[in-house]
């Protein structure tokens, strides 16, 4: 390795760190009240250091959010079991879901909701899930029941991203995840309704 190679992969490292540590910020405490001056405060670095994770704060926080959800989705991905039966996978994946949304605070939450970059980040990642658990849902039951099961889960999923089931539930994300896996996860269990 040349050491244009060795300073890259250095440097390439040292931003992957920070990322994860503006995760854990932005995760605790939202990032709409902070600014560079206050991240680069908080996690004891230089502004500069913080722009070379992107070029500007607004880039910053795309940057930090979109890590979150790749990570969260390489997490979840990780926590399926291929040898598990189907159903379960269906709930194991929601749970993973949930488990990963857990450490979000309010704050992360409101934030990522009243950012336009960040909330379609969040709305990407939110189809994909929808997408997926269609599929589990699909090999799970494959009949006419698993496109209704998959095609509530999917409109549950959404309402949870729009903030809709927190407003008329209190139930932050990760507990609504967690609640739609139970109810997924028994309704497949009872088997196809009568009529």
């Amino acid at each position: 390795m040349t050491s244009v190679d060795e300073r890259a992969t250095r440097a390439s490292r040292r931003r992957d760190a920070l990322v994860e540590r503006l995760m854990e910020v932005f995760l605790e405490r939202g990032f709409a009240e902070l600014g560079v001056a206050d991240l680069a405060a908080v996690l004891r670095c230089s502004k500069s250091t913080l722009y070379s994770v992107a070029a500007s704060r607004e880039q910053i926080i795309a940057a930090v959010v979109r890590a979150f959800f790749r990570r969260a989705t390489e997490r979840v991905e990780a926590a399926l079991d291929p040898d598990a039966e189907p159903r379960e996978r269906v709930g194991a994946y929601l749970r993973a879901i949930s488990a990963e949304l857990a450490p979000a605070s309010p704050a992360f939450f409101a934030d990522l909701d009243a950012f336009a970059p960040a909330r379609e980040i969040y709305k990407q990642n939110t189809r994909f899930a929808v997408r997926r658990v269609r599929g589990l849902v699909q090999e799970a039951a494959g009949d006419a029941d698993a496109a209704f099961v998959g095609a509530v889960a999917g409109r549950v999923m959404e309402s949870i991203h729009r903030g809709e089931i927190k407003a008329e539930t209190g139930m932050d994300d990760a507990a609504a995840y967690a609640a739609l896996a139970s109810l997924i996860v028994a309704r497949m269990a009872a088997g196809r309704p009568a009529g």
